[in-house]
C-alpha cells in the first residue's frame, strides 16, 4: 500500500507531523552466498532494509511479508520469517522525514532466506537495490539500518533475540 491512504497517512490528516508512535517491521533479506539485500530510499537517497508500519489489522509478520512484496518485489510467506530482534530506542528509531513528519518506531526485525520472485522496486519509495556483503554495506546507510545490521550480526553469531 502507498503512504497516500494508509493508516499511518489518515492519522497525520488529524495530527500534522507531531512525533507519533509507530509499529512496524524490517526484513533482512539473506541470500545463499550470505549477502543481504539494500534498497537505496527515494526521498533520502539512504540505503535501508525492507520496512514499514502496520495497517490496521496486521501482525509484525504479515506487515513485514507485505512491505518486502511492495517495496521488492519479493515474496515471503510468514512462516519463513525469522524474528531475531526488535528495535525501539528512541536514540536511533526516531525519523524525521523530509516533508517534517517524525515518528517514534518500535520495528519487530525479521530475517528471510527463503522467498520467491525477482526483484521488482516500488516506484517512487525505491531507487534502487542490491544484495551485499553485510560487512560492506552501500552507504551511506539509514541510522536504524546501522543497529538493525549490528543487531542481526550479533543474532547470527549468538542465536539470541536482539533488543535495542
Amino acid at each position: 500500500m502507498s503512504y497516500v491512504g494508509s493508516y499511518l497517512w489518515s492519522v497525520r490528516q488529524s495530527v500534522g507531523s507531531r512525533l507519533l508512535l509507530v509499529p512496524g517491521a524490517q526484513v533482512v533479506v539473506v541470500d545463499e552466498l550470505g549477502r543481504v539485500l539494500f534498497q537505496r530510499r527515494a526521498d533520502t537517497g539512504l540505503w535501508e532494509f525492507p520496512a514499514g508500519a502496520c495497517e490496521e489489522g496486521s501482525s509484525f509478520a504479515s506487515t513485514a511479508a507485505q512491505e518486502l512484496a511492495e517495496e521488492t518485489g519479493l515474496r515471503v510467506d510468514v512462516a519463513d520469517l525469522r524474528a531475531f530482534g526488535c528495535l525501539s530506542d528512541p536514540g536511533v528509531h526516531v525519523v524525521r522525514y523530509p516533508n517534517g513528519d517524525v515518528t517514534h518506531c518500535f520495528a519487530m526485525c525479521f530475517e528471510a532466506r527463503r522467498w520467491a520472485g525477482d526483484l521488482a522496486l516500488e516506484a517512487g519509495e525505491v531507487t534502487e537495490a542490491v544484495f551485499a556483503n553485510p560487512a560492506e554495506p552501500p552507504g551511506p546507510l539509514h541510522g536504524p539500518t546501522v543497529a538493525v545490521l549490528t543487531m542481526h550480526r550479533r543474532y547470527r553469531d549468538t542465536g539470541e533475540f536482539q533488543t535495542n
